[in-house]
Protein backbone atom coordinates (compact mmCIF):
# COMPACT_ATOMS: atom_id res chain seq x y z
CA UNK A 1 0.00 0.00 0.00
CA UNK A 2 3.01 2.07 0.36
CA UNK A 3 3.49 4.92 -2.46
CA UNK A 4 -0.19 4.51 -3.89
CA UNK A 5 -2.85 7.05 -3.33
CA UNK A 6 -5.11 7.09 -0.05
CA UNK A 7 -4.87 4.39 2.05
CA UNK A 8 -8.76 3.82 3.11
CA UNK A 9 -9.56 3.10 6.49
CA UNK A 10 -12.74 1.76 7.86
CA UNK A 11 -13.52 2.71 11.84
CA UNK A 12 -16.45 -0.09 13.00
CA UNK A 13 -18.29 1.72 15.65
CA UNK A 14 -19.13 5.48 16.87
CA UNK A 15 -18.45 5.07 20.59
CA UNK A 16 -15.21 6.87 22.06
CA UNK A 17 -12.88 4.90 20.90
CA UNK A 18 -14.12 5.00 17.31
CA UNK A 19 -14.42 8.82 17.61
CA UNK A 20 -10.91 8.84 19.02
CA UNK A 21 -9.50 6.89 16.46
CA UNK A 22 -11.15 8.86 13.88
CA UNK A 23 -9.73 11.81 15.29
CA UNK A 24 -6.20 10.52 15.02
CA UNK A 25 -6.31 8.76 12.19
CA UNK A 26 -7.88 11.95 10.24
CA UNK A 27 -4.65 13.96 11.03
CA UNK A 28 -2.81 11.70 9.11
CA UNK A 29 -2.57 13.11 5.40
CA UNK A 30 -1.70 9.85 3.77
CA UNK A 31 -5.16 8.11 4.96
CA UNK A 32 -8.72 8.30 3.86
CA UNK A 33 -10.56 7.59 6.50
CA UNK A 34 -14.60 6.31 6.69
CA UNK A 35 -16.61 5.56 10.47
CA UNK A 36 -19.71 3.48 9.90
CA UNK A 37 -22.10 3.87 13.29
CA UNK A 38 -25.02 1.71 13.47
CA UNK A 39 -27.51 4.06 14.98
CA UNK A 40 -28.90 6.59 13.09
CA UNK A 41 -27.88 9.65 14.89
CA UNK A 42 -25.45 10.01 17.59
CA UNK A 43 -25.95 8.28 20.40
CA UNK A 44 -24.85 7.24 23.82
CA UNK A 45 -26.38 4.77 26.17
CA UNK A 46 -25.23 4.79 30.34
CA UNK A 47 -25.16 7.44 32.71
CA UNK A 48 -22.15 8.43 33.66
CA UNK A 49 -18.65 8.12 33.03
CA UNK A 50 -15.17 8.62 34.75
CA UNK A 51 -12.08 10.35 33.51
CA UNK A 52 -8.80 10.59 35.41
CA UNK A 53 -5.52 10.78 34.60
CA UNK A 54 -4.80 8.71 31.51
CA UNK A 55 -7.98 10.00 30.30
CA UNK A 56 -6.82 14.27 30.40
CA UNK A 57 -3.63 12.87 28.83
CA UNK A 58 -5.38 11.31 25.52
CA UNK A 59 -7.98 13.90 25.22
CA UNK A 60 -5.50 16.46 25.21
CA UNK A 61 -3.65 14.87 22.30
CA UNK A 62 -6.99 14.59 20.95
CA UNK A 63 -7.59 18.59 21.01
CA UNK A 64 -11.13 17.12 22.97
CA UNK A 65 -10.17 17.91 26.98
CA UNK A 66 -11.65 21.77 26.74
CA UNK A 67 -15.31 20.45 25.97
CA UNK A 68 -15.32 18.11 28.99
CA UNK A 69 -16.45 18.95 32.60
CA UNK A 70 -18.11 16.77 35.12
CA UNK A 71 -18.11 16.82 38.72
CA UNK A 72 -16.67 14.79 41.90
CA UNK A 73 -16.57 16.40 46.01
CA UNK A 74 -15.00 14.64 48.54
CA UNK A 75 -15.53 15.55 52.25
CA UNK A 76 -12.14 14.37 53.58
CA UNK A 77 -9.77 16.52 51.25
CA UNK A 78 -7.34 13.97 51.77
CA UNK A 79 -5.05 13.21 49.05
CA UNK A 80 -4.10 9.31 48.37
CA UNK A 81 -2.07 10.15 45.17
CA UNK A 82 1.04 12.53 44.86
CA UNK A 83 1.64 13.65 41.20
CA UNK A 84 5.06 15.56 40.33
CA UNK A 85 4.95 19.24 40.83
CA UNK A 86 3.39 21.16 37.59
CA UNK A 87 2.20 18.02 35.91
CA UNK A 88 -1.31 18.66 34.37
CA UNK A 89 -2.06 14.78 36.47
CA UNK A 90 -1.61 17.79 38.98
CA UNK A 91 -4.07 20.63 38.02
CA UNK A 92 -6.81 18.33 36.64
CA UNK A 93 -8.11 15.56 38.74
CA UNK A 94 -10.67 12.62 38.21
CA UNK A 95 -14.02 13.57 37.87
CA UNK A 96 -17.32 12.18 36.83
CA UNK A 97 -19.00 13.34 33.67
CA UNK A 98 -21.99 13.07 31.50
CA UNK A 99 -21.02 10.48 28.80
CA UNK A 100 -23.12 12.79 26.55
CA UNK A 101 -20.97 15.24 27.06
CA UNK A 102 -17.53 13.28 26.67
CA UNK A 103 -19.42 12.44 23.27
CA UNK A 104 -20.14 15.77 21.67
CA UNK A 105 -16.62 16.86 23.05
CA UNK A 106 -15.33 14.22 20.60
CA UNK A 107 -17.62 14.77 17.32
CA UNK A 108 -16.81 18.32 17.63
CA UNK A 109 -13.38 17.11 16.43
CA UNK A 110 -14.01 14.52 13.95
CA UNK A 111 -13.66 16.54 10.47
CA UNK A 112 -17.53 16.64 8.62
CA UNK A 113 -18.22 14.18 6.07
CA UNK A 114 -16.39 11.29 7.90
CA UNK A 115 -19.60 9.84 10.12
CA UNK A 116 -22.00 7.71 8.04
CA UNK A 117 -24.88 6.87 10.39
CA UNK A 118 -27.48 3.69 9.84
CA UNK A 119 -24.34 1.19 9.22
CA UNK A 120 -25.07 -1.67 10.66
CA UNK A 121 -22.33 -4.26 9.95
CA UNK A 122 -23.57 -7.34 8.94
CA UNK A 123 -20.35 -9.49 7.54
CA UNK A 124 -16.78 -9.04 6.57
CA UNK A 125 -14.07 -10.78 4.25
CA UNK A 126 -10.90 -10.99 3.76
CA UNK A 127 -9.79 -10.45 0.11
CA UNK A 128 -5.97 -11.04 0.86
CA UNK A 129 -4.30 -8.42 -1.20
CA UNK A 130 -7.35 -6.39 -2.10
CA UNK A 131 -8.64 -5.24 1.04
CA UNK A 132 -11.37 -6.64 3.53
CA UNK A 133 -14.98 -6.19 2.46
CA UNK A 134 -17.75 -4.82 4.76
CA UNK A 135 -21.14 -5.48 4.21
CA UNK A 136 -23.84 -3.32 6.00
CA UNK A 137 -27.64 -4.03 7.09
CA UNK A 138 -29.32 -1.47 4.58
CA UNK A 139 -27.53 -3.91 1.84
CA UNK A 140 -24.59 -1.99 1.12
CA UNK A 141 -20.97 -2.22 1.00
CA UNK A 142 -17.42 -1.55 1.22
CA UNK A 143 -13.50 -2.51 0.77
CA UNK A 144 -11.20 -1.02 3.28
CA UNK A 145 -7.60 -1.28 3.07
CA UNK A 146 -7.71 -1.43 6.57
CA UNK A 147 -10.65 -2.11 9.24
CA UNK A 148 -10.74 -0.90 13.24
CA UNK A 149 -13.03 -2.89 15.12
CA UNK A 150 -14.50 -0.61 17.85
CA UNK A 151 -17.91 -2.48 17.90
CA UNK A 152 -17.57 -2.74 21.48
CA UNK A 153 -17.85 -5.91 23.98
CA UNK A 154 -20.07 -7.81 21.52
CA UNK A 155 -17.92 -6.99 19.02
CA UNK A 156 -18.92 -9.00 14.86
CA UNK A 157 -15.08 -8.08 14.24
CA UNK A 158 -13.64 -9.91 16.72
CA UNK A 159 -16.44 -12.57 16.59
CA UNK A 160 -15.18 -13.19 12.58
CA UNK A 161 -11.61 -13.07 13.32
CA UNK A 162 -11.61 -15.37 17.02
CA UNK A 163 -14.53 -17.42 15.37
CA UNK A 164 -14.38 -19.89 18.76
CA UNK A 165 -13.64 -16.50 21.81
CA UNK A 166 -17.05 -16.63 23.64
CA UNK A 167 -18.83 -14.25 26.26
CA UNK A 168 -20.50 -15.51 29.35
CA UNK A 169 -22.86 -13.28 31.93
CA UNK A 170 -21.00 -12.70 34.85
CA UNK A 171 -24.14 -12.29 36.66
CA UNK A 172 -23.36 -8.90 37.48
CA UNK A 173 -25.73 -5.79 36.29
CA UNK A 174 -25.21 -2.27 36.86
CA UNK A 175 -28.76 0.03 37.53
CA UNK A 176 -27.87 3.65 36.43
CA UNK A 177 -29.81 6.88 36.43
CA UNK A 178 -29.40 10.43 35.63
CA UNK A 179 -31.78 12.21 37.73
CA UNK A 180 -31.96 16.30 38.80
CA UNK A 181 -30.42 16.77 42.18
CA UNK A 182 -32.91 19.00 43.28
CA UNK A 183 -35.22 16.22 43.20
CA UNK A 184 -32.75 14.65 46.28
CA UNK A 185 -32.68 17.72 48.03
CA UNK A 186 -34.56 16.59 51.08
CA UNK A 187 -31.11 13.79 51.32
CA UNK A 188 -28.34 15.89 51.55
CA UNK A 189 -25.97 12.89 52.99
CA UNK A 190 -26.85 11.59 49.43
CA UNK A 191 -25.68 14.09 47.50
CA UNK A 192 -22.70 15.94 49.37
CA UNK A 193 -20.10 14.09 48.22
CA UNK A 194 -19.09 11.64 45.94
CA UNK A 195 -19.69 8.14 47.53
CA UNK A 196 -19.72 4.61 47.54
CA UNK A 197 -22.05 2.44 49.63
CA UNK A 198 -21.58 -1.19 50.29
CA UNK A 199 -23.52 -4.21 51.19
CA UNK A 200 -23.42 -7.98 51.14
CA UNK A 201 -24.73 -8.04 47.37
CA UNK A 202 -23.16 -5.25 45.39
CA UNK A 203 -22.84 -1.72 46.14
CA UNK A 204 -24.23 1.57 45.63
CA UNK A 205 -22.32 4.46 43.20
CA UNK A 206 -23.24 8.32 43.74
CA UNK A 207 -21.71 11.12 42.07
CA UNK A 208 -22.45 14.65 40.62
CA UNK A 209 -21.83 14.42 36.35
CA UNK A 210 -21.67 18.09 36.47
CA UNK A 211 -19.65 20.92 37.39
CA UNK A 212 -20.93 23.44 40.09
CA UNK A 213 -22.27 26.28 38.77
CA UNK A 214 -22.21 25.13 35.15
CA UNK A 215 -25.63 24.32 34.71
CA UNK A 216 -28.76 25.63 36.26
CA UNK A 217 -30.09 21.93 36.52
CA UNK A 218 -27.50 20.05 37.43
CA UNK A 219 -27.62 16.07 37.28
CA UNK A 220 -26.58 13.30 39.58
CA UNK A 221 -25.81 9.67 39.19
CA UNK A 222 -27.27 6.60 41.24
CA UNK A 223 -25.89 2.95 40.10
CA UNK A 224 -27.15 0.44 41.85
CA UNK A 225 -24.41 -2.72 41.18
CA UNK A 226 -25.47 -5.94 41.35
CA UNK A 227 -23.40 -9.13 42.18
CA UNK A 228 -25.84 -11.95 42.25
CA UNK A 229 -28.73 -11.21 39.16
CA UNK A 230 -30.17 -14.62 38.43
CA UNK A 231 -28.33 -16.29 35.06
CA UNK A 232 -30.09 -16.02 31.71
CA UNK A 233 -29.06 -19.31 29.15
CA UNK A 234 -28.69 -17.43 26.00
CA UNK A 235 -29.07 -14.20 27.24
CA UNK A 236 -27.35 -11.76 25.12
CA UNK A 237 -29.06 -8.36 25.08
CA UNK A 238 -27.27 -6.54 28.02
CA UNK A 239 -26.82 -2.47 27.42
CA UNK A 240 -29.42 -0.19 28.53
CA UNK A 241 -32.53 -2.21 29.20
CA UNK A 242 -35.32 -0.51 30.87
CA UNK A 243 -35.55 -1.90 34.60
CA UNK A 244 -38.67 -0.90 37.21
CA UNK A 245 -38.72 0.54 40.39
CA UNK A 246 -39.29 -2.81 41.78
CA UNK A 247 -36.54 -4.39 40.43
CA UNK A 248 -33.93 -1.92 41.59
CA UNK A 249 -35.55 -1.52 44.96
CA UNK A 250 -35.80 -5.31 46.00
CA UNK A 251 -32.22 -5.21 47.86
CA UNK A 252 -31.64 -4.58 50.88
CA UNK A 253 -30.58 -1.12 51.57
CA UNK A 254 -29.83 2.17 53.86
CA UNK A 255 -32.80 4.01 54.60
CA UNK A 256 -31.51 6.95 52.67
CA UNK A 257 -30.96 5.00 49.87
CA UNK A 258 -34.39 3.70 49.75
CA UNK A 259 -35.15 7.30 49.64
CA UNK A 260 -32.87 8.28 46.75
CA UNK A 261 -34.18 5.03 45.04
CA UNK A 262 -37.92 6.18 45.47
CA UNK A 263 -37.03 9.64 44.20
CA UNK A 264 -36.48 8.29 40.90
CA UNK A 265 -39.55 8.59 38.57
CA UNK A 266 -40.97 4.91 37.42
CA UNK A 267 -39.03 4.25 33.77
CA UNK A 268 -35.67 6.20 34.06
CA UNK A 269 -33.37 2.94 35.50
CA UNK A 270 -31.58 1.65 32.51
CA UNK A 271 -29.83 -2.44 32.95
CA UNK A 272 -26.47 -2.68 31.72
CA UNK A 273 -25.63 -6.45 32.45
CA UNK A 274 -21.63 -7.28 32.20
CA UNK A 275 -19.94 -9.64 30.01
CA UNK A 276 -16.39 -11.01 30.14
CA UNK A 277 -14.63 -13.54 27.79
CA UNK A 278 -10.92 -14.83 28.04
CA UNK A 279 -8.18 -12.49 27.09
CA UNK A 280 -7.08 -12.62 23.19
CA UNK A 281 -3.35 -13.69 22.59
CA UNK A 282 -3.26 -11.19 20.17
CA UNK A 283 -5.31 -7.54 18.97
CA UNK A 284 -4.88 -7.81 15.43
CA UNK A 285 -5.65 -10.33 11.98
CA UNK A 286 -5.57 -10.60 8.42
CA UNK A 287 -2.52 -8.13 8.60
CA UNK A 288 -5.21 -5.40 7.95
CA UNK A 289 -7.30 -5.46 10.86
CA UNK A 290 -7.11 -3.90 14.21
CA UNK A 291 -9.71 -4.53 17.75
CA UNK A 292 -9.52 -1.51 20.39
CA UNK A 293 -11.56 -0.89 23.12
CA UNK A 294 -14.19 -3.30 24.40
CA UNK A 295 -13.49 -5.09 21.32
CA UNK A 296 -10.34 -6.13 21.84
CA UNK A 297 -10.14 -6.56 25.86
CA UNK A 298 -13.60 -7.91 27.37
CA UNK A 299 -12.87 -7.53 30.20
CA UNK A 300 -16.41 -6.50 31.56
CA UNK A 301 -16.24 -2.79 32.86
CA UNK A 302 -13.88 -4.44 36.02
CA UNK A 303 -11.66 -1.20 35.66
CA UNK A 304 -13.72 1.61 35.02
CA UNK A 305 -11.51 3.27 32.35
CA UNK A 306 -13.07 1.44 29.49
CA UNK A 307 -13.57 4.86 27.36
CA UNK A 308 -9.59 5.99 28.68
CA UNK A 309 -8.47 2.56 27.25
CA UNK A 310 -10.48 2.73 23.96
CA UNK A 311 -9.06 6.61 23.13
CA UNK A 312 -5.56 5.26 23.79
CA UNK A 313 -5.39 1.85 21.41
CA UNK A 314 -6.66 4.93 18.64
CA UNK A 315 -3.94 7.24 19.27
CA UNK A 316 -1.26 4.16 19.46
CA UNK A 317 -2.74 3.08 16.30
CA UNK A 318 -2.27 5.67 14.85
CA UNK A 319 1.21 6.66 15.42
CA UNK A 320 2.62 3.05 14.56
CA UNK A 321 0.77 4.16 11.22
CA UNK A 322 2.74 7.11 11.05
CA UNK A 323 5.72 5.40 11.74
CA UNK A 324 5.72 2.62 9.72
CA UNK A 325 4.57 5.29 6.71
CA UNK A 326 7.97 7.71 7.35
CA UNK A 327 10.11 4.29 7.38
CA UNK A 328 8.21 3.11 3.86
CA UNK A 329 7.28 0.00 5.84
CA UNK A 330 4.13 -2.12 4.90
CA UNK A 331 0.83 -1.49 7.08
CA UNK A 332 1.38 -5.02 8.26
CA UNK A 333 3.79 -3.82 10.36
CA UNK A 334 2.33 -0.78 12.01
CA UNK A 335 -0.32 -3.58 13.32
CA UNK A 336 2.55 -5.68 14.99
CA UNK A 337 3.88 -2.62 16.48
CA UNK A 338 0.06 -1.66 17.72
CA UNK A 339 -0.91 -5.27 18.85
CA UNK A 340 3.12 -5.38 20.83
CA UNK A 341 2.32 -2.14 22.72
CA UNK A 342 -1.74 -2.98 23.68
CA UNK A 343 -1.21 -6.77 24.13
CA UNK A 344 1.19 -6.62 27.31
CA UNK A 345 -0.71 -3.74 28.65
CA UNK A 346 -3.81 -5.72 28.63
CA UNK A 347 -1.82 -9.10 29.75
CA UNK A 348 -1.12 -7.00 32.84
CA UNK A 349 -4.90 -6.69 33.65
Amino acid sequence: MVGQALTSVAIIGGGPGGLGTAIALCQLPFLRVTLYEKNPEPREAGAGISLSTNAWKVLDLLGASDGVKGGSKSNTHQSIIKHPENSDAQSRGAIRARRTRLQSALLAKVPEGIIQYSKKLLFMEDLTINGTRLVFEDQTEAIADIVVGADGLHSIIRKTLFTHHELHFTGNSAFRVLVPKSSLAHIPEITSTTSWWWGKDGHVYLSDVDEEGDTDDPLFEITVRSYCEPHSPGKTVFWGIPATNEKVGSREYDQRLRDAVSAVPEGEWKEFATFAGPRLERLTGWKKVALIGDASHPLSGAFGSGATFAMEDGWILARALELTQNAACPVEEALEIFDHIRSPYYSKM
